[in-house]
């Protein structure tokens, strides 16, 4: 969240260890949602609600410029509840400390409502309609029905669940981390506050799917006097849509007050072992923040690295009009860093001979996998060698192919391949165990 002038990011946090254990909530704050400064932990076992621990949750600005958290707690019999928290100090921008209101829990499962005490968690920011009535998001499941529970409350304090969930969808599992928010229909890339309804916006709902560990999304149209969501395309599983195709999950956006922006943040998960991470010092990590809109089509949304990332360039290598042909390749020279941020842009002078694209190929992912960086066609693979060892034993290619779809419109597919690093893997592995 975003509060005088400061942003604030709260993270599950194990200060034990850098291997799972029960969390509290790590804190820092920035000036620009690059460079920040670790603040105080939060969210630590003070009251049965989370004498267990303290899992996801979100922010919510309240009248008065008040900020509030509502957080997953595990009480003491292991059940999931929803916490309230509040800052002790509002007048100090860190909000370096917070305290749980003595009314918590403010939320729980009930057996009349059919909800199991191990799925009921994550609370989205709140949005407040024209009734004046609060309503948030909590992830849940019944049998392998995935729902997005909804909450209604007039104080903030007391919560009332609705009878029917905003939205569900069959044998999705349990959808953690839920998230609901507005943006613009005509493709502005403007983000608006949370509680703003109407015409001129579309809605997404978000969830992370704790059975594939992806975050995928959905945009519709929020009806608020049902309070029920209905989404463009009807369904809610692993062939939604996804922010992110790699290590990425448990998102959440906000609503950037200042530059007037949608913020996207999200968790890396990484791939790395439990010995790896004690290795290293931290296990997880956390992505560059994206700007987010809809675009002009309504289909999907656009992300963007947020613009001050540009402030952490240094030493820019430039390379300009190079002619690639089939099978030609230059290397990019010169740079030391671990990280590197690459504007590239292709010309294409002849489309000709771009394959056709096939109405059937609705999966994105398994298109990239059939059609991968070995795979030659029409035009391309072109694209990218990184993370390469000299003589090219290994790489990850990161690379586009056209196709030809109808009324001489084309398809771009971005892709990435990680089989020649998985392969020379294999290699060293099988080599050892042979000595």
């Amino acid at each position: 969240m975003l509060y005088k002038g400061v942003y604030h990011l709260f993270y599950q946090y194990n200060p034990n260890g850098v291997i799972w254990g029960p969390p509290v909530w790590g804190h820092s704050t920035s000036k620009d949602l690059v460079n920040w400064v670790p603040q105080p932990l939060t969210m630590e076992p003070e009251m049965a609600a989370n004498i267990n621990g303290s899992w996801s949750g979100s922010a919510t600005i309240l009248p008065g410029n008040k900020p509030a958290i509502l957080f997953t707690g595990l009480d003491p019999k292991y059940e999931q509840v929803q916490v309230l928290a509040y800052p002790k100090d509002t007048s100090d921008p860190n909000l370096k400390e917070w305290f749980l209101a003595p009314q918590n829990p403010v939320m729980f499962p009930t057996p009349q409502n059919q909800i199991n005490a191990t799925s009921f968690r994550d609370p989205t920011t709140a949005w407040r309609l024209p009734d004046g009535v609060w309503r948030l998001l909590i992830g849940s499941k019944r049998g392998q029905r995935g729902l997005s529970l909804l909450f209604r409350s007039r104080d903030f304090v007391h919560w009332v669940q609705a009878k029917h969930p905003l939205y569900s969808d069959k044998l999705s599992g349990m959808w953690e981390c839920p998230d609901f928010f507005p943006v613009y229909a005509n493709g502005d890339q403007m983000g608006v506050d949370t509680s703003i309804i109407g015409s001129h916006v579309k809605h997404v709902l978000k969830n992370s799917l704790d059975i594939t560990k992806h975050d995928i999304y959905t945009i519709g149209d929020y009806n608020i006097k049902k309070d029920a969501y209905t989404p463009d395309i009807g369904y809610m599983n692993d062939s939604s849509l996804r922010y992110d195709y790699g290590k990425y999950y448990a998102s959440k956006t906000f609503f950037d007050d200042a530059k007037k922006e949608r913020i996207l943040l999200g968790w890396a998960n990484e791939s790395s072992s439990v010995e790896d991470d004690i290795k290293k010092g931290w296990s997880g990590i956390h992505t560059i923040p994206r700007k987010i809109w809809l675009d002009k089509l309504g289909k999907q949304l656009i992300q963007w690295p947020i613009a001050n990332i540009e402030k952490l360039r240094q030493k820019p290598v430039n390379i300009y009009r190079k002619v690639l042909k089939g099978g030609s390749q230059i290397e990019v020279s010169g740079i030391t860093a671990a990280q590197a941020d690459v504007e590239i842009s292709f010309k294409i002078k002849d489309l000709k001979n771009v394959e056709k694209f096939d109405a059937s190929w609705t999966s994105p992912q398994l298109l990239c996998s059939k059609k991968g960086a070995s795979v030659k066609g029409g035009l391309g693979p072109f694209g990218l060698l990184t993370l390469a060892s000299k003589g090219l034993e290994e790489y990850t290619a990161v690379f586009f192919r056209i196709f030809k779809a109808y009324d001489n419109k084309f398809v771009v597919l971005m892709c990435s391949d990680q089989s020649r690093l998985i392969t020379q893997w294999w290699r060293a592995l099988e080599q050892k165990e042979r000595m």
